[in-house]
C-alpha cells in the first residue's frame, strides 16, 4: 500500500486535525503495514523516524485518530489494542495462538450474514469484528514434527 504524505495531511485536515509530524508518521506506518499495530510498535517506528513522542502522547494520538474515524481499534484478546486504518477494505484476521502471526482474510461472506441478521432478527448491524484464532501452517508443521 502506497503512503502519500500529502494525502495523509489532507485526511487529517478533513477531520479538523493538524498534520503534526507524529500524526503524519503514524498514518504513514498504518498505510504501509498489512497488519494492525500496537502502540509499542508505533513508538518504535516514531523513534526510528526521529519523531520523538512519549507513550502518553502516542495513546492520545491513537484515541483522537480513532474518534475522528481515521483508524479503528482491533483487539485480539491479548491485553492491548492494535490499530489499523479505517478506510481499508472490509477484512478479518487470522491470529496464530502459538507464534502470534496475524494474517488478513477478506473473502468472508459477512455481507450475506448481516442481511440475514437484519431480515431474521430485525437487527441493523452497524459494524462488526471477526477474528479467527488457531495455528498457522508453520506452527502446524512444528507440532506434526514434534509429535512424530
Amino acid at each position: 500500500m502506497k503512503s502519500d504524505k500529502k494525502n495523509h495531511a489532507s485526511e487529517l485536515h478533513d477531520v479538523n486535525l493538524r498534520a503534526t509530524p507524529a500524526r503524519l508518521t503514524i498514518m504513514k506506518l498504518l498505510a504501509s503495514t498489512e497488519k494492525p499495530v500496537d502502540v509499542e510498535t508505533i513508538l518504535a517506528y516514531l523513534k526510528k523516524q526521529n519523531v520523538p513522542t512519549d507513550p502518553a502522547t502516542a495513546f492520545r494520538i491513537m484515541n483522537v485518530l480513532t474518534e475522528k474515524g481515521l483508524t479503528k481499534q482491533v483487539s485480539f484478546h491479548e491485553g492491548k489494542l492494535r490499530y489499523e486504518l479505517a478506510n481499508r477494505a472490509d477484512h478479518h484476521h487470522l491470529i496464530c495462538v502459538q507464534c502470534g502471526k496475524i494474517e488478513d482474510i477478506s473473502d468472508c461472506n459477512i455481507t450475506a450474514l448481516e442481511k440475514d441478521i437484519k431480515q431474521k432478527k430485525k437487527f441493523l448491524v452497524q459494524y462488526h469484528s471477526l477474528e479467527f484464532f488457531g495455528l498457522c501452517t508453520s506452527c502446524q508443521k512444528k507440532l506434526q514434527t514434534e509429535s512424530s
